[in-house]
């Protein structure tokens, strides 16, 4: 067999394993349809790497884990995905490089990139796990714990989230949510209005407040995202919702608008405000990056690669909650491609085996 044709075979396994996993579909609020995919990625992990994962259920949620239980490098992938069943159609298209379905993108090539990277790599029983969650499009609120823990003692989290144009990513923003509901008193819009107290018109004053809590030093987003008010056209909102999606690159300015927010007070007289939610995810810091990033470009320089690039985003990941643990990071190692969240999401299927052989050097580079 010559040497094109062994990259052929190879790729065909890359290939028919993802395709398993895209028409496994799996929306993160759909539990049996994550344990589906969990299993079934335990299978192909058995039968690519000859052993099998544990598969543990975390606060009720299923995780893969296969590999060291302490250990040097962690693999961090997720396998949910934010399409419903059903709603992405057709669910495996390639024309020519390009691959659609749900959750390609983001970020089941990540973990199938992952996966061929530890093929081949002698000794590594005791040194690297590949860990998939299902709950990472959901803020990770049951895996958070599992991922915090397993970075506090290793050397190397390489997230494996979908690249920015073939780029890795050094830092992510931190996020916070918020609901700021508005108590007013409902009376009849055209008989007796001065008698109400209209739940909208706060909320309408405390958005223009946010604006001011925003900073283009840091980043800083503070958006207002959901609006509910009222209950008929012709009645005084009595309540009224709004969510806020807060975002920065420097944690400190992140919880100076926590802060801000949670004092925040009614400006309508009679109205109160109940506020709730806060600090989801932590910012992940070029200071936590740049190492791994460095040894990053070295490995691609000596494979012979173009350099690999590097950008700050404002979309969180777990890799958010893996440095602030305290753990080295380097995130979007995953899929090139696009449209994360959008129906016309893709990846390159060329790109695919580049990824993994850069990967496997890497991983063999942080092992030494």
């Amino acid at each position: 067999m010559n040497q094109q044709s062994g990259r052929m075979l190879s790729m065909s396994r890359e290939l028919a394993a993802l395709e398993k996993l895209v028409r496994c579909e799996s929306p993160s609020e759909d539990l049996d349809a994550c344990r589906r995919v969990i299993n079934l990625a335990n299978q192909i992990v058995t039968e690519e790497l000859g052993s099998s994962g544990e598969i543990q259920e975390v606060n009720g949620r299923p995780v893969l884990w296969w590999g060291e239980k302490n250990p040097k490098v962690v693999l961090l992938t997720h396998l949910d995905t934010v399409w419903p069943i059903g709603s992405f159609d057709p669910l495996w298209q390639i024309d020519g490089d390009v691959l659609r379905g749900p959750g390609t993108f983001d970020m089941k090539v990540g973990f199938i990139q992952g996966l061929f990277a530890l093929k081949g790599i002698k000794g590594i029983e005791g040194s690297v796990a590949l860990i998939a969650t299902t709950d990472e499009e959901t803020g990770s609120k049951t895996s958070r714990e599992l991922i915090e823990n397993v970075s506090k003692s290793a050397s190397a989290v390489l997230v494996l989230e979908a690249s920015q144009d073939g780029k890795v990513k050094i830092g992510r923003k931190g996020t916070a949510m918020y609901v700021i509901k508005a108590v007013g008193l409902a009376s009849h819009a055209g008989l007796e209005p001065e008698k109400g107290i209209n739940a909208t018109v706060e909320i309408a004053a405390q958005i223009l407040k946010l604006k001011d809590l925003e900073s283009n030093e840091h980043g800083t987003t503070v958006v207002p995202t959901l609006l509910r008010g009222g209950t008929t056209a012709n009645t005084v909102p009595a309540e009224a919702t709004l969510e806020i999606d807060a975002r920065s690159y420097s944690q400190s300015d992140l919880e100076r608008v926590d802060r801000a927010i949670r004092s925040l007070s009614a400006e309508t007289k009679g109205a109160r405000l109940e506020i709730s939610g806060g600090l989801s995810r932590p910012v992940l810091e070029t200071s936590s990056t740049q190492e791994l990033y460095e040894i990053a470009e070295n490995v691609a320089k000596e494979l012979g690669l173009a350099p690999l690039g590097a950008v700050q985003v404002g979309g969180a990941s777990d890799g958010n909650f893996a440095a602030a643990a305290g753990a080295r990071v380097l995130d979007g190692l995953g899929a090139i491609g696009g449209g994360a969240h959008a129906a016309h999401e893709w990846v390159s299927i060329s790109a695919i085996s580049k990824q993994i052989k850069f990967l496997n050097a890497f991983i063999k580079e942080l092992l030494k």
